[in-house]
């Protein structure tokens, strides 16, 4: 990074339209997260470490025991709590347990510590489970009242709009009322997000004369009805002046003692773990397109999770093929660090020698499927960074005999062996398994979801290993478990739609265990839009059919891709692959056909 600001320092192109190093930032909120000293190398109101900062930041708050030096870095306060150094952790608003490196080491260095506290919003995460002595409940997102800011330092006012359940509080209420607890009442007398956001604004101004560049001391003596009331506003805004220029930098100033950019030596970078014999791959980590981080809140949403239901690792085909790993089979992917099970999509876009998988999935939601405790914890010696996209790996294939999937009113567990992902459904939970039981084990289990008020449909052909279950109450399914031989399993879109139905008439509870559409009901696969639920049967017809050519006839036609977009590439990419599969039938051909999740 600084030889990028480098760069663009020699060639004067800070400041100017089009121009500047900057980050597209993954966190909504990453720089309002700064402004409040939200990083380990960093005190409030973008002030460091340095004498005359630490000192001043001491005045204002007049504490005696200010912090006068840089504290830990996640990655670096893990491997202390490891060696014991570390013996109290709060956590807030994240889930290390699952989003950290090497995460099942630092997992079982949570045991370590003498308090262990979690803020949250789900009693249900990784974290929680590793042991957390003290839970405290905690407003989510559109419950909480105050700002935020993004990256154009435009900060704005977020109002909540949906009421606080249960006992849940504000984090600043929270860090609040300890504080009052353990004897600083004085400092800590907040009443209402207003009187927190004055004092950052004061902080801001205070010994600054135009120094520093964050700057809100226009907004220090905000009443409490024009906090409440206040616009977006850009910073600086220092008393008596404007709000902040659109711009920074354009007059070619930069905020120094002398007003002049300075040029950093990059050190040399690291050199990467090396790739071997036994890893000859690297693992790339990422997001998907429609869940955030570790599934605490997007994957409750059945119309997010229809997208991509379970985890999947992403290989060429020409990597693939050294391997003997087929589309749609299953792998287990290992690194020196751990391994883990995944469903497998050769997409010939993936670069080779490379393979990536999403970073979503924990134990919380997956059975084996923990990318986290893969990924090793070399850091940028400077940010904190950790290296999650070149982890040495290899993959081998892994057979299942059976898959199928559950669909249940009531949370359950599987038998132990099985892999499983857990898929947020409408009224319910679903699971998605494979497994190398027999199939009487799953009629066992079957048996015991069926209470004796149920009225029950099944198929049992045990010889062929296919059970398909149903029980139903007034017309409604109260559960249903289907399994079959893994290179035939069932598909269950047609019976997750019924399952969501308050009643299922007559003639489809007929067709039920055929898993085959009734009348009325269309097959849509998999769903690639999840905007208006469009899945990828239905697209495929409509190009097949001859009444979409292009993206833009779908949208006309299906109205996928015509709200958030996000869905264009991957109908840009259905509509080139059945172009491909066309021309080289022409030919005699038979193309590689990347496989979606399903």
């Amino acid at each position: 990074m600084n030889a990028i600001i480098n760069v663009h320092l020699a060639t004067g192109r800070i400041g100017r339209p089009g121009m500047g190093p900057f980050s597209l930032t993954g966190q909504p909120n990453a720089m309002g997260g700064r402004e409040v000293g939200g990083l380990a190398n960093q005190l409030a109101a973008h002030m460091g470490f340095s004498p005359g900062d630490t000192d001043r930041v001491r005045r204002f708050w007049q504490a005696p025991h200010m912090a006068t030096r840089e504290g830990l870095k996640a990655v670096d306060m893990f491997e202390a709590i490891e060696r014991g150094t570390v013996k109290a952790l709060w956590v807030m608003a994240t889930n290390p347990a699952v989003s950290l490196p090497r995460a099942g080491a630092f997992r079982a260095a949570l045991q370590k510590l003498e308090l262990f506290v979690v803020s949250e919003t789900t009693l249900r995460n990784d974290t929680v489970a590793a042991g957390a002595q003290v839970l405290l409940p905690a407003a989510a997102w559109g419950e909480k009242d105050g700002t935020v800011t993004n990256s154009e330092r435009r900060i704005s006012r977020q109002r909540a709009f949906l009421p606080r359940p249960g006992e849940a509080q504000s984090d600043w209420w929270i860090v609040s009322a300890v504080a009052r607890r353990l004897g600083f009442e004085n400092a800590f007398d907040y009443r209402k997000p207003a009187d927190v956001f004055r004092e950052h604004a004061a902080l801001s101004a205070f010994e600054n004369n135009g120094q520093r560049d964050f700057d809100l001391g226009g907004l220090a003596s905000l009443a409490d009805e024009d906090y409440d009331g206040l616009d977006a506003v850009m910073w600086p805004m220092p008393v008596g002046g404007e709000p902040g220029e659109a711009r920074f930098f354009s007059a070619g100033a930069f905020f120094t003692g002398d007003r002049r950019g300075r040029f950093i030596a990059p050190e040399p970078p690291r050199l990467r773990a090396a790739t071997s014999d036994a890893f000859p791959l690297r693992l790339n980590t990422g997001r998907l397109r429609d869940q955030w981080h570790t599934m605490t809140r997007s994957g409750m949403s059945p119309r997010l999770s229809a997208h991509s239901p379970e985890p999947m690792v992403d290989i060429h085909p020409d990597d693939a093929a050294a391997t003997g790993i087929t589309d749609g089979g299953f792998a287990r992917v290992t690194t020196p660090h751990g391994s883990a099970v995944f469903r497998v999509c050769l997409r010939p876009g993936q670069q080779r020698g490379s393979i990536f998988a999403p970073i979503h999935w924990s134990n919380a939601t997956a059975a084996d499927a923990h990318v986290g405790a893969m990924a090793m914890a070399e850091n940028d010696p400077f940010s904190g960074q950790p290296e999650l996209k070149a982890t040495p790996a290899r993959v081998e294939p892994l057979e299942f005999a059976y898959r199928g999937f559950a669909l249940t009113r009531d949370l359950i567990a599987l038998p132990a062996g099985t892999w499983f992902a857990r898929v947020a459904v409408a009224g319910g939970h679903g699971l998605l398994f494979a497994t190398n039981e027999m199939p009487a084990r799953w009629h066992g289990l079957a048996e015991k979801l069926i209470a004796d008020d149920t009225e029950r449909a099944e198929y049992i052909d045990l010889p062929r290993g296919i059970v398909r279950i149903a029980a139903l109450r007034a017309g409604r399914i109260e559960a249903c478990i289907f399994s079959g031989p893994s290179q035939n399993p069932p598909r269950w879109e047609i019976v997750r739609s019924l399952f969501n139905s308050e009643i299922v008439a007559e003639r489809d509870r007929r067709l039920l265990l055929s898993g085959r559409s009734a009348e009325g009901i269309a097959e849509t696969g998999p769903i690639i839009c999840a905007c208006y639920g469009v899945g990828l049967d239905a697209i495929r017809r409509a190009v097949s059919q001859g009444t979409a050519a292009n993206v833009a006839d779908i949208g006309r036609t299906l109205r996928a891709g015509t709200n958030c977009g996000s869905c264009v590439p991957e109908l840009q990419g259905i509509i080139e692959g059945i172009i491909e599969r066309t021309a080289s039938a022409a030919a005699g051909e038979t193309p590689v056909t990347p496989r979606r999740a399903s």
